[in-house]
């Protein structure tokens, strides 16, 4: 059996990217809904105090999320960027609890922090 861990690797990251890639890019496509159904209204209420409205926060998000698929996909920064997606994964979870939501993100979070902690190249 062939084993690579340069192809495991390249195939997690890859995956990993669509997904953050559609998400991102549909927070651009469609913020209302992001905004409605996912942003709590006490985070919209506070971010108003800074002088962002919801909208900017889900466009935010997006671009986060968009610039996470491109670390993924390019090979750059990706322990940075895992590392984060980490933590706003956790974010989110501390805001809606435990749901269906929450499943598809501990699965994203074990992709994630694989990569954070995969060897070096010079150990493939």
């Amino acid at each position: 059996m062939f084993r690579s861990y340069h192809a495991a690797h390249l195939t997690l990251r890859i995956a990993l990217a669509i997904v953050f890639l559609w998400f991102g890019a549909d927070k651009f496509i469609g913020p209302e809904y992001w905004l409605n159904a996912w942003v709590p209204q006490g985070v919209v209420e506070a971010i108003a105090r800074v002088g962002m409205s919801g909208r900017d926060l889900v466009f935010l998000n997006g671009l986060f999320e968009i610039l996470v698929a491109v670390s993924l996909v390019s090979g750059y920064f990706i322990r940075i960027f895992a590392s984060a997606a980490i933590l706003f994964l956790l974010i989110v979870t501390s805001m809606h609890g435990f749901n269906e939501v929450l499943v598809r993100d501990i699965g994203l979070a074990g992709g994630l922090l694989a990569l954070a902690v995969w060897p070096d190249r010079t150990g493939w």
